[in-house]
């Protein structure tokens, strides 16, 4: 994977789609606890005119660091990534905790932005005290259990298992407090950068309400709500979630 120096961090990322001078970079922004592989699925994305840059926050997979206390700070330094790695405009694509990146990035860098992408995740992310608990005792099973919808292959939830364990225990549990502080319900209506919400509609962690006040609050935004997904549709429906990205990509304003 190749590496970009942010600040004293050196920040790993993987690159699909072949980067070129006329394509926008759709930067992919993982969950808490998180690393680039969560995006393995849209990594192969092929859409004229883009590549993908998913992007490992620091502290997390290979990234050094410590990881950051707050959503406002992962947002510093995505911003800040993204000129280290001279990419440019792009296209913001975040997961749970990093569609809040993303909902912070586009109420504070809006210039930045061609397109956004909010996939399970809310304006508001209050943490049950329970998930809280799990995290900070490294209880993975009770987390990934509420994180897939039921049916889902059971090797698909043992590799969820094991890519848990990925980022160490104190980074993984300040990103759920990040999330629990997080809240920018009464600014989602500044918001005017062409926006795309996908959630699965067995999400039980960020479920299906939170996407429709999204939709609802933010200016022109496109809900699609994924069929036979949970939280992590990404990797459950990768083929749905991919269709939908590729056409809100192909539909962008130039």
């Amino acid at each position: 994977m190749p590496e970009v120096k942010v600040g004293n961090l050196n920040i790993s990322y993987a690159v699909g789609g072949g980067p070129a001078p006329d394509k926008t970079a759709v930067v992919l922004v993982h969950g808490a606890g998180g690393t680039h592989h969560v995006w393995r699925h849209q990594l192969g994305l092929e859409v004229p005119g883009f590549y993908q840059v998913a992007v490992e926050l620091p502290g997390h997979g290979r990234s050094t660091g410590h990881g950051c206390a707050t959503i406002g700070d992962y947002r510093k330094f995505l911003s800040d990534f993204i000129a280290a790695a001279g990419l440019g405009r792009v296209v913001l694509a975040g997961h749970s905790m990093g569609g809040a990146i993303a909902l912070d990035f586009a109420l504070n860098c809006p210039d930045l932005l061609r397109g956004l992408v909010l996939v399970g995740t809310g304006a508001r992310l209050r943490v049950a005290p329970f998930v809280l608990e799990a995290v900070q005792k490294g209880e993975a099973r009770t987390l990934v259990r509420y994180a897939y919808a039921p049916g889902t292959d059971p090797a698909l939830v043992a590799e969820a298992e094991k890519e848990f364990y990925l980022t160490p225990a104190a980074v993984r549990y300040n990103d759920f407090l990040a999330c629990d502080r997080f809240d920018v319900t009464g600014r989602l209506g500044e918001i005017r950068t062409p926006t795309l919400i996908l959630c699965g509609e067995e999400d039980v962690l960020t479920p299906v309400k939170y996407a429709r006040y999204l939709e609802a609050n933010i200016p022109g935004a496109r809900l699609v709500t994924i069929p036979a997904a949970g939280h992590m549709a990404m990797w459950e429906q990768p083929e749905a979630v991919n269709r939908a990205l590729a056409e809100f990509l192909t539909d962008l304003p130039r």
